[in-house]
């Protein structure tokens, strides 16, 4: 699903060169994350297939929250760069909120900006939809699995996944017209609800939080999580987990997402789709 929704972006990229715009995304990596740094590389190769403009700009540790506004102000009106990011986390001594928010929502292809979390939220075709969920709900419209009518349960209720997922379920569109609940760390007799998903995602950052038990036989299940546990049988000394616990609600589920190799191959390709989108926008904007 991942490599057709970047083909079809790659459609998309020539028919605005071909018009003489030139779609551009900007990666802002400050400090030396180990995770960031590979996937900040991950989103410059991608780009570079899709025919896409971009730009990787990494920063020291010491970097000021100054001189890092500023940098984002030199993006805001940089005629070449129709969307960028701020990767994040963030050194501790910056505000990210702050930064966010200076960033321009035309260019906010991340979709965290406040003006496009409210566009999303009352439906307006031009918000930035953040990546992570955006991909999920385009797995299950590929999937022909239908949300309208469905109960979609969603645990986790962060700004980058939880919240903007139950936006998009309660759309009136394609993927949307679900009834939602969302459920977090103070919510009581959590199995108890999870048990009444036909549509289950959960963003809770547990590894293998979500047991066979939880989870009614039949539903579709989508694992955002990705997290390292300790596997002294592997040469890494760890391997990758989701928030669910795989083997046992597989044998369920009458879907479910593998962790890695679900979600997260698709983050991307939404990035890119959202940075098409900026530069579409911008074009018909002049």
């Amino acid at each position: 699903m991942a490599q057709a929704i970047r083909q079809e972006v790659a459609k998309g990229v020539a028919e605005c060169v071909s018009r003489g715009v030139q779609p551009g995304l900007a990666v802002v990596l400050v400090g030396a994350d180990a995770a960031s740094q590979l996937y900040v590389n991950s989103k410059g190769k991608a780009c570079l297939e899709v025919g896409m403009h971009s730009e990787t700009i990494r920063l020291p540790t010491e970097t000021t929250e100054t001189e890092l506004l500023a940098l984002v102000d030199r993006l805001n009106t940089d005629p070449a760069i129709h969307g960028f990011l701020i990767q994040l986390p963030l050194p501790k001594h910056i505000d990210e909120s702050r930064v966010l928010l200076r960033i321009n929502p035309e260019k906010d292809v991340d979709g965290f900006h406040p003006v496009n979390v409210g566009k999303l939220v009352v439906g307006n075709p031009t918000a930035f939809r953040p990546a992570t969920p955006y991909g999920v709900q385009q797995m299950l419209i590929r999937a022909g699995i239908e949300s309208k009518g469905a109960h979609a349960v969603i645990v986790g209720r962060s700004n980058i996944v939880g919240k903007p997922m139950a936006s998009m379920f309660l759309q009136d569109a394609p993927g949307g017209n679900a009834t939602v609940t969302v459920c977090h760390s103070r919510s009581r007799d959590l199995p108890s609800i999870t048990r009444l998903a036909d549509i289950l995602v959960v963003a809770i950052g547990k590894p293998e939080f979500v047991t066979r038990d939880m989870v009614r036989p039949g539903a579709v299940v989508i694992d955002v999580g990705i997290n390292r546990v300790p596997d002294a049988g592997n040469a890494k000394g760890y391997r990758i987990v989701g928030d669910v616990a795989y083997g046992p609600v597989a044998e369920v589920a009458s879907a479910i997402t593998p962790v890695p190799g679900g979600v997260g191959k698709m983050t991307i390709a939404m990035l890119l789709l959202n940075t098409l989108q900026a530069a579409q926008q911008s074009r018909l904007s002049v």
